[in-house]
């Protein structure tokens, strides 16, 4: 069983979409939808869900991002989990290749890189202040954790489920996507296997079609992967 944490805030013009796409892959999957005290009706609507094998979590406060990810991880019951974010810019499809591939002899984690399927796709990211700082992070991190990874700041980062809950993981924001990537990468050297990739669709939304992340939380998520490395 695969369990998909799905952290929301905010979406409940997508929230049910998202939700559908994940139901139908065909495989078992737990759904852990985790409300960060939303404000515009999405935590109405996803209080009235019931499937099986779907959880919600509602939380008491915005505890940020990080921190309901955190809370999905502590609970997941699936053999593997993933995170995926409760709009449209990324394709459930593409979490069956990631599972098939994490599931090989010597790989602890697979990553869903964007840039990999855009070129595959024979096309370019757009150009903004997101892709920016999402490629200074990931030349940080490649630097750092001496790695040849080409999108650490994916939100699509699926590993078993009793690796992530082993992490200790501490950061509550955004940043804890790269806390997880610093110490999967740790952990996979530790147990002589890999942290892989494989190629996915990307479809980026605007700050006004809702898109959350700001440039203090990439300070933040550079932060984090230096931290991370200096501890270890």
């Amino acid at each position: 069983m695969l369990s998909v944490i799905i952290p929301v805030y905010n979406e409940k013009d997508t929230v049910c979409t998202i939700i559908e796409r994940v139901r139908e892959l065909p495989i078992e999957t737990e759904l852990i939808v985790v409300d960060n005290k939303s404000t515009d009706g999405t935590r109405e609507i996803v209080e009235q869900l019931d499937y099986p094998n779907l959880r919600v979590i509602l939380q008491p406060r915005n505890l940020q991002k990080g921190n309901s990810v955190k809370k999905g991880v502590e609970v997941a019951r699936g053999q593997y989990t993933v995170i995926q974010d409760a709009d449209l810019e990324y394709d459930p499809r593409d979490l069956m290749k990631l599972l098939e591939k994490v599931q090989q002899p010597g790989v602890l984690a697979v990553f869903g890189s964007r840039l990999l399927g855009a070129a595959q796709e024979q096309r370019k990211l757009p150009s903004s202040a997101f892709a920016v700082g999402r490629n200074a992070l990931t030349m940080w991190y490649r630097l750092l954790y001496r790695s040849d990874l080409t999108d650490i700041a994916t939100c699509y980062k699926m590993a078993p489920t009793e690796a992530l809950q082993n992490l200790e993981l501490r950061c509550e924001g955004f940043d804890l996507d790269f806390e997880i990537a610093a110490k999967l990468t740790r952990l996979a050297r530790q147990r002589g296997q890999q942290v892989v990739e494989m190629p996915i669709s990307y479809h980026p939304r605007t700050v006004l079609e809702g898109k959350k992340i700001r440039w203090s939380d990439g300070i933040r998520a550079f932060w984090a992967l230096t931290k991370f490395w200096l501890v270890d």
